[in-house]
């Protein structure tokens, strides 16, 4: 795997973003007060300040949809019980969004 990782300060650590690097994987979070500023491309900033968005889902489809469970028994059932969760989340009336607009993208996209 390779990528880019979102998290909070608690993820913040030296052996975790060791291992991480080792496996291609950029561990992206806020700092701490103590912490020096590092350089970070505006998009990842513009990702990492939407990360509550996408906790909010996750939270929903918990809940909601009941996707928090450990005990399946066959690979099916544990399928079914994602689709299930995605349907019920799909019929939601109000979903969270990153409601970017083309303005805050316009300078990303002429820095690339």
């Amino acid at each position: 795997m390779t990528g880019k990782l979102f998290g909070d300060r608690g993820y913040i650590s030296k052996p975790l973003a060791e291992l991480l690097v080792s496996q291609d994987i950029k561990l992206m979070t806020t700092l701490k007060k103590n912490m020096k500023a590092q350089a970070i491309d505006a998009f990842d900033q513009l990702l990492l300040r939407k990360r509550s968005i996408n906790e909010t889902t996750n939270d929903q489809l918990k809940n909601i949809g009941d996707l928090e469970h450990s005990r399946h028994r066959s690979l099916a059932n544990y399928v079914s019980n994602i689709i299930a969760s995605l349907v019920v989340y799909s019929y939601q009336d109000k979903k969270p969004a990153l409601q970017l607009r083309e303005a805050d993208l316009l300078p990303l996209l002429q820095n690339a």
